[in-house]
């Protein structure tokens, strides 16, 4: 458990929790998608959510994972409204299969939360042939994200409330190539320069430049929806099991000097629902503040870039 740290201009720090950080918050009548909920802070803010009378989606590759972690918090919240669907979010086709599935729910989406994430794993390529860490962490997310908009707009429309989005990001985005992304699916699959925790930066910053390009996009188009990217800070969970050294390491010594998974979630869950957040989009937040990213991470000119490059992968 991390227990050092400062309390920012919103009244939380690194130490707070996702319970303390949403505390009176009433998120009855919401609607929410999690990616990734199946394990680690993904299954924390769903229960939290779910705790506020959130009713959460989650979209999972394990179903049974996903049951499992339904069960616990339900065993825990027995009124609680949560929803497992399958989603691999390598594969465009599972992301188009799931975003047709929730759309003919006929539900609406107040809130979606881009957590899912694989962190510094072999070379590997996806079913549709683009480096592992890329398409999990940055492309199905955005694939997501474009299928699921209209929902939210017209919800936002709708109920006047304002829809939410939120992308895990990690301060691994300022460990990636020089250029900051390879804008060209030959580099990002050259396997003979590749690196794990480059490409695993490559897709974080991928995740910071696309809220931004999409709270831009937002605005200008005057839809009350914001978009923001969180860092949930340095946190014991099975990500790093593809390094088993470094693994072994951060479960040993985490308990010590790493945030347990309540306050991992924190941010997510503050950007998600706190009133504070009203009307702010476009913003990176770390420990329940506003914080600054690297400078490609601010990059407005890359972020644009991105997102056509995007598109065209995902065409």
């Amino acid at each position: 458990m991390w227990i050092f740290g400062r309390k920012g201009e919103s009244g939380y720090s690194a130490c707070s929790t996702a319970e303390e950080v949403t505390d009176g918050i009433d998120g009855t009548g919401l609607v929410a998608i999690v990616t990734g909920a199946s394990s680690g802070i993904g299954t924390e803010t769903a229960r939290v959510l779910a705790l506020h009378g959130v009713h959460v989606v989650m979209p999972v590759r394990n179903l049974p994972a996903g049951r499992d972690a339904k069960e616990t918090i339900i065993k825990e919240i027995p009124a609680a409204k949560v929803d497992v669907m399958e989603l691999d979010l390598s594969s465009m086709e599972s992301v188009r299969k799931f975003a047709s599935e929730f759309i003919s729910l006929d539900l609406p989406l107040n809130i979606l939360i881009n957590n899912a994430g694989i962190m510094a794993c072999p070379f590997t390529l996806s079913q549709d042939g683009i480096e592992l860490q890329f398409a999990t962490n940055h492309l199905g997310h955005f694939l997501l994200t474009e299928l699921l908009l209209e929902t939210m707009k017209n919800t936002a429309r709708e109920s006047n409330i304002e829809g939410r989005i939120v992308n895990l990001s990690s301060e691994g985005h300022k460990f990636t190539y020089r250029e900051g992304i390879h804008f060209d699916k030959d580099k990002i699959n050259d396997q003979s320069g590749y690196s794990t925790i480059y490409a695993y930066g490559q897709s974080k910053l991928s995740n910071i430049l696309h809220a931004n390009e999409l709270s831009r996009r937002l605005k200008e188009e005057g839809v009350e929806i914001t978009a923001n990217s969180v860092h949930p800070g340095a946190i014991v969970t099975n990500l790093l099991r593809h390094h088993g050294f470094l693994n072994g390491i951060a479960n040993m010594l985490g308990k010590y000097v790493l945030k347990n998974i309540p306050q991992g979630a924190a941010t997510t869950c503050y950007v998600a629902l706190h009133p504070q957040v009203q009307g702010v989009s476009g913003k990176y937040f770390m420990d329940s503040n506003i914080a600054t990213p690297s400078s490609q991470g601010t990059d407005a000119e890359l972020a644009k870039k991105l997102w056509d490059f995007s598109l065209d992968l995902t065409r």
